[in-house]
């Protein structure tokens, strides 16, 4: 059976991606973190969360060893972490500064990244240097796979298309119209068979048709490649976000807008288990490679451990549907001093003072102190500040002051936040909040900032905007006016 056995909840925002090493689960998400956990007993590493990006988090995967982990994001950045010490390694800006969907290592550890734009950039991790890039269409591609040879890779994209590429980024095979309305996520099968002329492998793939698919890739030495539907699995009422299968190519798990999650024996396509325990669209799932452990990530923030119990058999119950069970929960956040989360700028001295202590940051105090440090001047503190105007010589402390300072950016949207008060690029609450070509709005200097980049597409649509031009939206600038009142 399948039991529930932890709930992580630090996360602020939609998960967006959770992904495995041999002992480490990390997990990326809208609130522009990363955060990585001990799968040992799921507490948090010391240096998460992982603070680099500018905007949400789309992916995250992790080297072939573990040593590192890459995060994507619509900054338009690929970032390469270490996990000895969370700090940064290298940083991708995928070209044409494109906001990147997706990125995954091949068993080698080059590095592949996916665009909004419909291309791919294909990187040396060792030498920090783009090796080549290839164009699709003009469609998000949103899913990444290598297969485990690292000879070939699959993509998906918001058209549907599934396409299968050699690493020198010639494209082997166009699958049209995979899944109707956009293809979500793709995963290659980690078993392989191989007889000297033909390989072949499995492909998983899901999306908006509310469908999972299984195909058969095969591939011979002499041409190109053939992709065979074996399976369409049905198990699921609404768009199929994620699936992944398991290290030994058993089990094929999969997460859906019904907010379920399901498990599927993955040789012969047959439901095995349903588990309903999130609130909301499940958009993540993960297996670990040496414990029999499931990952799974929601939009309504919180990422579900479940356990694999010894005796599992690939041929139980056709569509057992699990009881909910009690699970071992993080302690919910402490209750930040002061106002409302939201109100963090209007914070006195006083509560900065308040918020110091419950952070662990008591030796601060006088400094702070001193330096008459409000709630609107606490959010804009830089390392700079903190060491050349602060004389806050210790690095480590200055650090931590940061970490704790990001974690508070992200903590600002709190929970009951109508979702139409936050900006689709920033996920914060609008200040200054316009109206694009494309219906949508946005914050003022989030949208500017876009298009100056040289996105004339919608963050939204991905289509292109008619123009430019930006029109203030006064009434839902007095409506966030009137809720901030309320808090």
């Amino acid at each position: 059976m399948v039991s529930l056995i932890c709930t992580l909840r630090d996360h602020r925002d939609d998960i967006n991606w959770c992904a495995f090493s041999p002992k480490l689960l990390a997990t990326c998400s809208s609130d522009k973190t990363v955060r990585i956990y001990c799968t040992q007993d799921f507490s948090e590493l010391p240096f998460s969360p992982l603070t680099g990006h500018g905007y949400g988090v789309h992916c995250c995967c992790f080297s072939p060893c573990g040593q590192y982990l890459a995060s994507c994001s619509t900054d338009a950045t690929t970032v390469v972490w270490s996990m000895d010490t969370g700090d940064i390694v290298t940083v991708f800006e995928h070209p044409g500064r494109s906001p990147v969907r997706v990125c995954v290592f091949s068993p080698d550890s080059s590095l592949i990244s996916g665009a909004s734009d419909g291309t791919l950039a294909l990187w040396d991790f060792q030498s920090k240097t783009l090796r080549r890039t290839a164009a699709s269409n003009e469609a998000s591609i949103v899913a990444c796979s290598f297969g485990p040879c690292g000879q070939i890779l699959a993509t998906g994209s918001t058209y549907g298309d599934l396409r299968i590429w050699d690493l020198a980024l010639n494209l082997l095979q166009t699958v049209k119209n995979a899944h109707d309305l956009g293809v979500a996520c793709c995963h290659f099968s980690p078993k392989m068979q191989n007889d000297g002329h033909m390989s072949q492998l499995r492909l998983a793939s899901c999306g908006q048709d509310s469908q999972l698919k299984i195909w058969l890739v095969s591939r011979q030495t002499t041409a190109g490649c053939k992709l065979q539907l074996l399976y369409t699995l049905v198990g699921q009422s609404a768009p199929v976000l994620s699936c992944a299968f398991t290290a030994d190519a058993q089990l094929l798990v999969s997460g859906s807008v019904d907010k379920s999650v399901t498990v599927y024996d993955a040789n012969q396509g047959v439901l095995l288990y349903t588990l309903n325990q999130h609130e909301r669209y499940v958009t993540a799932c993960a297996f670990s490679p040496t414990m029999p452990l499931i990952a799974t990530g929601s939009m309504d923030k919180t990422v579900n451990i479940w356990r694999l119990e010894d005796g599992i058999s690939v041929h139980g119950d056709e569509g057992k549907s699990l009881p909910a069970v009690s699970s071992t929960d993080v302690p919910e956040d402490r209750k930040l001093p002061g106002h409302s989360r939201l109100l963090v700028c209007d914070w006195s001295e006083e509560d900065v003072l308040a918020w110091l202590c419950s952070e662990g940051l008591e030796a601060l105090v006088s400094t702070f102190k001193a330096h008459n440090i409000d709630g609107g001047e606490l959010i804009c503190l830089t390392k700079d500040i903190l060491a050349a105007e602060m004389n806050i010589d210790s690095v480590g402390l200055r650090n931590k002051v940061m970490r704790k300072i990001e974690e508070l950016k992200t903590s600002l949207v709190c929970t009951g936040v109508p979702d139409e008060f936050l900006c689709p690029i920033t996920r914060e609450v609008m200040k200054d909040p316009v109206i694009a070509a494309d219906g949508y709005s946005y914050e003022r200097e989030a949208i500017e900032s876009w298009i100056n980049s040289k996105n004339r597409s919608s963050p939204m649509t991905n289509l292109p905007l008619q123009t430019t031009v930006v029109t203030p939206n006064r009434t839902l600038k007095m409506a966030i006016g009137r809720w901030k009142s309320s808090q």
